[in-house]
């Protein structure tokens, strides 16, 4: 007897492909269900941020899908259809599931995979998938080899206590290092990160790192600026660097939250920004995005 299928389509910045694969795993998981990955159509028009498909980098469970199962050929319009018509039915009957940004997640986690579904949403919270954190921690390790560069930064970093810090302009530098809120977040969380965790050594991740040094109001020999990593085909790279890091100080980026959300290290401090959230699509979210544990100023 064939399982049915949980058949996710995955787009965006590595933070929204991992929140992405994280809630279809479980849902497969809870279903015995087969998981399919649509590795395709989330990307082939994504023409403004030109956003690679990363998944490939981690030991991840499921399969990409077929043409077939991406609803090829015309999926555009396949999709289209699908979502739309699927909306005006009872939850139980659907076969299209996009995510609804005002409903809490039991909906997702109770949903009874009784036939082939399409997921579609960023589904940005632990409440989809908390109960497999385990299972999530060994699938999202990066597949070696590691590259030379970072694996001699790894070297560096394991004598002292690294601090993660990223760095996210979602308007260009100059109009941001105008932003109270924004210059202010930054040096709110250095300061409470010094007090309290002594003698730590902060590595910073940012796509424009001239910018983010501006930022940072502490001598050179207290941070290192992590450059070696360029272009979006690349972010798994700093995404493991971040992972070895023993605690964090996040931007407001789906990016960021994954490593500090699956680090193993039990005293880590993690401290992101509470006001005006926004993800890798500038989509605002909910508090639920950030787990309890974590300092939010």
């Amino acid at each position: 007897m064939k399982n049915n299928k949980v058949i996710a389509r995955v787009f965006g910045g590595l933070g929204n492909q991992l929140f992405i694969y994280a809630a279809a795993r479980r849902l497969a998981i809870e279903n015995n269900a087969d998981l399919i990955l649509d590795n395709v159509s989330g990307f082939k028009r994504d023409f403004e941020y030109n956003r690679h498909y990363q998944l490939v980098h981690f030991n991840i469970a499921g399969r990409v899908a077929s043409n077939t199962e991406r609803l090829e050929p015309f999926s555009r319009i396949r999709r289209y259809l699908r979502r739309n018509t699927n909306k005006y039915l009872p939850a139980n009957m659907r076969t299209y599931i996009s995510e609804d940004v005002n409903q809490d997640a039991s909906q997702l986690i109770s949903l009874k995979v009784e036939k082939d579904i399409y997921l579609e949403g960023y589904w940005q919270s632990e409440d989809y998938f908390y109960d497999i954190k385990d299972t999530l921690q060994d699938e999202l390790t990066i597949l070696s080899p590691i590259d030379e560069i970072s694996l001699s930064m790894l070297n560096e970093m394991q004598p002292v206590k690294a601090v993660a810090v990223h760095i996210r302009f979602f308007k260009s530098p100059d109009l941001a290092l105008k932003d109270e809120s924004f210059i202010k977040y930054y040096d709110k969380a250095l300061k409470l990160m010094e007090s309290k965790v002594e003698n730590c050594h902060y590595y910073i991740f940012s796509t424009d790192l001239s910018s983010a040094r501006k930022l940072i109001n502490l001598p050179d020999s207290k941070i290192t600026l992590v450059d070696q990593n360029k272009g979006d085909e690349n972010a798994y790279r700093d995404f493991w660097l971040m992972l070895q890091c023993d605690h964090f100080i996040l931007a407001n980026s789906t990016f960021s939250w994954w490593p500090a959300w699956l680090s193993s290290n039990d005293n880590k401090v993690i401290i992101a920004q509470k006001e005006n959230i926004n993800t890798d699509e500038a989509l605002s979210i909910s508090d639920r995005f950030f787990p309890d544990p974590w300092t939010l100023i």
